[in-house]
């Protein structure tokens, strides 16, 4: 159903709008199933779909108890679409102007205590190779705030050790730098200098960080090594990737750093994204003042 019209816009979200490749494999597959849905209700193309088709559809969702979560990216997958479609004279109004997304319950993000990321960043054993690099790993992740995928982007060439910055390419392609600390900085030198090369099996390899082939590192083997770093800890928290960029920003905004210069090193669009993280510090300091002043 209308295939060419999803192949083009899913073109025009890379090209473009600089999506995500995880942003245009969800919207695809949103659409196709919505597709599929008004298909079975007779409906023989994306063109002609109705409000009443998208309400529908949002209560088919409601019924296979889907997140809402989950809805609220479909609806936004339907939303671009139909925008799209409206920008390019294929239709004159979009059916989903009047449709509301279901309201998101907001989760404060999980980040770890001051001790805690002590344990974690002193658990590799850097006297071996993979010690040497997923101590470097760690502690760019904390140092950085940056995003798994930002992390295992990186080449050898983003990295400049001499001013303790770093090249960062994330979402939409878009480029920032970050500071690395002193900590960050040392931990890399020594994996460049006494790691990565017992673990390169090809001088044309420019990722930085190695997986013990010689490739470059997947999200999900940063995940794994994460993981069983916890468990060596015998912490019942549940850490991955992301809870090191939310403690990062957490311990910034605790220390006094403002929320603009968080915004830009975390790479969000929007300041009302970080401000999320105001929450857990409010919080946090509401805990302190219970458990402390006398007359709490």
């Amino acid at each position: 159903m209308n295939d060419d019209l999803l192949e083009q816009f899913l073109l025009y979200l890379q090209v473009e709008k600089n999506s995500s490749a995880y942003t245009v494999r969800n919207y695809a597959a949103d659409l196709l199933q919505f597709g599929e849905f008004v298909s079975e209700r007779g409906i023989a193309s994306l063109l002609a779909v109705q409000y009443h088709d998208v309400r529908a559809f949002l209560a088919f969702l409601h019924s296979e108890q889907y997140a809402r979560r989950t809805v609220s990216r479909k609806l936004s997958a339907l939303r671009s679409f139909y925008a799209y479609l409206v920008k390019q004279e294929q239709l004159s109004a979009s059916p989903l102007t009047a449709m509301k997304s279901p309201k998101i319950e907001k989760k404060l993000p999980t980040f770890l205590y001051p001790e805690e990321i002590r344990q974690l960043l002193e658990a590799p054993d850097v006297t071996k190779t993979l010690g040497m690099r997923d101590a470097a790993l760690l502690e760019t992740l904390y140092a950085a705030g940056m995003r798994v995928s930002e992390l295992v982007g990186l080449n050898l060439r983003d990295v400049d050790l001499r001013i303790g910055t770093a090249l960062v390419f994330g979402k939409g392609s878009k480029e920032r730098y970050v500071p690395l600390g002193d900590y960050a900085c040392h931990a890399i030198a020594r994996y460049l200098d006494s790691g990565r090369p017992h673990l390169l099996t090809d001088e044309r390899e420019q990722a930085l960080f190695l997986n013990y082939k010689g490739g470059r590192m997947s999200d999900r083997s940063v995940r794994r090594m994460l993981d069983g770093y916890m468990r060596a800890l015998a912490q019942t928290k549940k850490v991955s990737p992301h809870t090191l960029r939310h403690t990062f920003a957490t311990h910034l905004l605790e220390a006094g750093a403002d929320l603009r210069s968080v915004q830009e090193m975390l790479g969000h669009v929007n300041i009302s994204t970080t401000q999320i993280y105001t929450h857990v510090t409010r919080d946090h300091l509401q805990s302190v003042y219970n458990q402390s002043h006398p007359r709490a």
